[in-house]
C-alpha cells in the first residue's frame, strides 16, 4: 500500500528539497531573485548547483544533463557525469554554478530553418529556474531553454516564456486600471492526454505503427466504437496495472495526475492531470508522454500517441485547458453568481473572444501536423475551422449588452434523477459542446485542436500573446477614459459586435456549419501545409514580434521547419507503404492466389464445382492488379514529389498528389485484407489489435 504524499514529488528538487539541500539565506536569496527576474550571481549559482548536486547524487544520479524541447516535438538531453579527477589520479563529484546555468550543444543538428549552417555549430541550452530540477534514468535533469550561438530562439520553450510574460503583464495592467493591485498574473494549463495502448507483438508486426505510428493498412473490425461499450467502462486488468503504476511513477515527479479511463475507441484511454503553472505543465506533458511509453513497454504494451493510429476509428487528441489567476489565487476568467455585473470577467472574456477571432490562423497552425489532418473534422475531433464556444448565457448576457437590452437571466433549476432523493446541486444554465475548438468550460478555456502528440507550448504561446494583444489594445482604451464603467461598457460593445463572428454555440460537425462559416468571413484551413503558409502573414509577423515573442527570422525559420517536418513524414509514410506492399503484401496475395489457382485445378480434374473459388480468385486477382498499379504510381509520384526545391510547394504537392495516391493504394489493399485468408496476410488486422489488451 502506497502512500501517495509520501512519494509525491520524490524525483523532483522542490521547494522543500531546496529548504533542505540549501543555505537559508541562499534558498531565499533564489526565490526573491526568480521573482523579480534577475539574473542569478555566480555565487549564488555555485550555491543553487552544489546544494542540487548533492541532493541528485543522494538520489543514486551519477549524472546531469540540460533538458530542452527543441524543434523535433520531442525532448533533448546530453548527460555528462558528475566526476572530477584529483590529482591522485581519484575522483570527486562536482557540479558548478556555470554547468547549472549554461551548457552548449549542437545548434545545426537539431531543426533550425537555415539559422545555423552545419560549419556553425555552436548552441546554447540556459536554465529556466521557474521550472523545477528533477532525476531521470539516474540523471539530474535541468530545465532549459535552447538558443543558437547568434541568440536566436531553436526551442518551444523560450517563446512560451516571452508570451506568458507578455499576456502576465498586460493582465496585470488591466486589474490596475480596475483599481487591483496583484504582484503577479499567472498562466494555468491542464493538459488532458489521449492515447491508445495496443499489444507490443502486434506492434513489432507491423512497419507502419513502427515507423509512422499510424497503421497505412487496414480494414474495419466487425465490431468497432458504435455500441459506445468502451467509454467509461470497466478498465481491463492490464490496462489497470499500466494506469496504476503510471500515476505513481507519474506522482514522484510531482506531476498532479487526476483522472484515468477509457476513451471512445477501443484500446484507447485518458489521463488528466489537475492544472499548473504554463511552463511546469508544458515540461510536465513532455515528461507524461515520455514516461507512457516506458511504462508501456513494462507491461509488454505500446503506447501510441500519434493523432490517428487507425483509420475510421476515433483518434486521440490533447486538451489545453487555458486560464489566468492572481498570485492570490483569485480565477480572472470565474464568471461569479452575477457575469452581467462582473464586468472585470467581462472585459477578460471579450479579449479572449477578440483573439481567438483575429488569429484564428495562428491557433490552427499551432496544432498542425500530418497525423492531427486525419482527425480534425472527422466527427471526433473539433473541425478545422476555428470558433468559440461560450454557452448560451454568457451570450445572451454579452448580446443583450451590445444592444442595450436587460438580460433576461436564467434560473438554474434542481436536478432531478427520478430517484425520490432531491439533489443538492443544481444543473448548469448551459450545457457543454464538445464539437467546439475554443470551449469556455466555467472558468477556463479547452483548446480542443490539439492532437495527441502536440507540444503544449506552441498552441500555448499563440494564446498567450494574442490575448496579450487584446488586453493591451483595451488597456490603452481605458487608461484615457474619463468614466470608466461607461468606457468598460462601450469596450464590450464595441468588441462583441465586431468578433462576435467567432462564436458558434451549435454542432461543429455539421456541413452546414461550414457554409455559415464561410459566409461570416471565418478561415477554414483544412490541411498543414494551408495554415503553416499563414505564418509569416504580415500582421502575425507584427504580433510576435512587437510582444518580443519570435522575430521575422525566428518566424520564417519555424515555417521552413514544420512544412519540411510535413514532408518528410509523408515521405516516411509512402515509402513504408511502398516496402510493405512489395515485400508484404503482394507476396502474400500471390501465395493465396496459387493455392486457390490449385484448389480449381484439382477441382476441376475431379469435376467438382469450382464457382466459388474461380470468383475469390478473379476478384482478388483483379484487386491485386489494381494495388500494383497504384503502387507504381505512388513510386511515381513519390520521388517526383521529392525533388521540389520550394519547400511550401513540396508541402503542397505531398498532400495533394502523395497522399492521394497513398489513398488509391490503400483501398485495393483494404478489401485485399478480407478476401485473403489469414494464414496468408502479413501482418495483425485492426481486429487483432484493437480487442487483444
Amino acid at each position: 500500500m502506497i502512500s501517495v504524499p509520501e512519494i509525491f514529488s520524490a524525483y523532483v528538487f522542490d521547494h522543500a528539497k531546496m529548504k533542505k539541500w540549501l543555505k537559508k539565506k541562499d534558498y531565499n536569496q533564489f526565490i526573491a531573485t526568480v521573482e523579480q527576474g534577475k539574473p542569478l550571481s555566480k555565487e549564488l549559482a555555485s550555491a543553487i548547483a552544489d546544494g542540487m548536486k548533492n541532493w541528485a547524487i543522494s538520489m543514486g544520479a551519477t549524472h546531469y544533463t540540460h533538458w530542452f524541447q527543441p524543434m523535433t516535438g520531442i525532448t533533448a538531453e546530453k548527460h555528462d557525469s558528475f566526476i572530477c579527477p584529483t590529482d591522485d589520479g581519484k575522483v570527486i563529484m562536482k557540479f558548478s554554478g556555470k554547468e547549472l546555468i549554461k551548457s552548449e550543444g549542437d545548434a545545426s543538428s537539431f531543426p533550425n530553418g537555415g539559422l545555423r549552417s552545419t560549419f556553425e555549430a555552436r548552441g546554447y541550452t540556459v536554465w529556466d529556474p521557474t521550472s523545477f530540477a528533477f532525476i531521470k534514468d539516474g540523471a539530474l535533469c535541468i530545465p532549459t531553454a535552447f538558443c543558437t550561438f547568434s541568440g536566436q530562439v531553436l526551442d518551444k520553450k523560450t517563446p512560451l516564456l516571452r508570451s506568458t510574460k507578455a499576456v502576465s503583464m498586460q493582465a496585470k495592467r488591466l486589474l490596475n486600471v480596475l483599481g487591483k493591485q496583484t504582484k503577479e498574473v499567472i498562466v494555468t494549463v491542464g493538459a488532458e492526454q489521449e492515447y491508445f495502448l495496443i499489444d507490443k507483438k502486434n506492434y513489432l508486426q507491423r512497419k507502419d505503427l513502427m515507423f509512422t505510428g499510424r497503421t497505412l493498412f487496414g480494414s474495419n473490425p466487425a465490431k468497432g466504437q458504435e455500441m459506445a461499450d468502451h467509454y467509461y467502462g470497466n478498465i481491463r486488468p492490464r490496462v489497470l496495472a499500466f494506469m496504476e503504476e503510471l500515476d505513481r511513477e507519474l506522482w514522484k515527479f510531482g506531476i498532479l495526475a487526476k483522472t484515468r479511463h477509457n476513451e471512445v475507441a477501443p484500446a484507447q484511454h485518458e489521463l488528466a492531470p489537475i492544472y499548473s503553472t504554463v511552463n511546469v505543465a508544458a515540461d510536465q506533458n513532455q515528461l507524461t508522454m515520455e514516461i507512457m511509453k516506458k511504462i508501456a513497454e513494462k507491461h509488454d504494451l505500446i503506447c501510441l500517441l500519434n493523432e490517428k493510429p487507425f483509420k475510421d476509428v476515433n483518434g486521440s487528441g490533447k486538451h489545453d485547458n487555458w486560464s489566468m489567476s492572481t498570485d492570490s489565487g483569485e480565477n480572472l476568467f470565474e464568471p461569479g453568481k452575477n457575469p452581467k455585473e462582473n464586468l472585470q470577467f467581462l472585459l477578460f472574456l471579450i479579449s479572449v473572444i477578440t483573439a481567438v477571432d483575429r488569429h484564428q490562423d495562428l491557433l490552427r497552425l499551432s496544432v498542425a501536423s500530418a497525423s492531427n489532418d486525419h482527425r480534425l473534422g472527422a466527427s471526433e475531433a473539433p473541425p478545422a475551422i476555428v470558433s468559440m464556444y461560450i454557452g448560451e448565457e454568457l451570450e445572451g448576457i454579452l448580446e443583450n449588452l451590445s444592444s442595450g437590452k436587460t438580460y433576461d437571466e436564467k434560473v438554474a433549476s434542481d436536478l432531478d434523477t427520478a430517484s425520490g432523493i432531491k439533489t443538492a446541486f443544481k444543473k448548469d444554465n448551459t450545457d457543454r459542446n464538445r464539437t467546439s475548438p475554443f470551449a469556455f468550460t466555467g472558468n477556463k478555456f479547452e483548446f480542443r485542436m490539439l492532437g495527441s502528440e502536440c507540444n503544449i507550448s506552441c498552441p500555448t504561446t499563440m494564446i498567450n500573446v494574442a490575448v496579450a494583444e487584446a488586453l493591451d489594445e483595451i488597456c490603452s482604451k481605458l487608461e484615457k477614459a474619463t468614466d470608466l464603467n461607461s468606457e468598460i461598457l462601450n469596450i464590450i460593445k464595441e468588441y462583441y459586435c465586431k468578433h462576435k463572428r467567432i462564436i458558434f454555440n451549435g454542432n461543429g460537425y455539421g456541413e452546414e456549419w461550414k457554409a455559415l462559416a464561410k459566409e461570416r468571413g471565418l478561415l477554414n484551413l483544412e490541411n498543414t501545409p494551408s495554415a503553416l503558409v499563414r505564418y509569416n502573414d504580415k500582421k502575425n509577423v507584427e504580433l510576435l514580434e512587437k510582444y518580443g515573442v519570435l522575430n521575422g527570422e525566428e518566424i520564417d525559420a519555424r515555417m521552413e521547419i514544420l512544412l519540411e517536418n510535413y514532408c518528410k513524414t509523408i515521405n516516411i509514410e509512402a515509402r513504408t507503404m511502398l516496402e510493405m506492399t512489395k515485400r508484404e503484401i503482394i507476396p502474400a496475395c500471390i501465395t493465396s492466389i496459387n493455392e486457390l489457382a490449385e484448389t480449381i485445378r484439382l477441382k476441376k480434374k475431379l469435376d467438382l464445382s469450382r464457382e466459388t473459388e474461380s470468383k475469390i480468385l478473379e476478384r482478388t486477382s483483379a484487386l491485386l492488379d489494381e494495388a500494383y498499379t497504384a503502387e507504381l504510381k505512388l513510386e511515381e509520384v513519390s520521388k517526383k514529389v521529392k525533388t521540389e526545391s520550394d519547400i511550401v510547394k513540396k508541402a503542397k504537392d505531398y498532400h495533394d498528389q502523395v497522399l492521394s495516391a497513398m489513398n488509391d493504394l490503400r483501398k485495393p489493399v483494404d478489401e485485399l485484407e478480407k478476401l485473403v485468408a489469414k494464414k496468408y496476410w502479413p501482418f495483425p488486422a485492426y481486429s487483432d489489435i484493437l480487442y487483444s489488451v
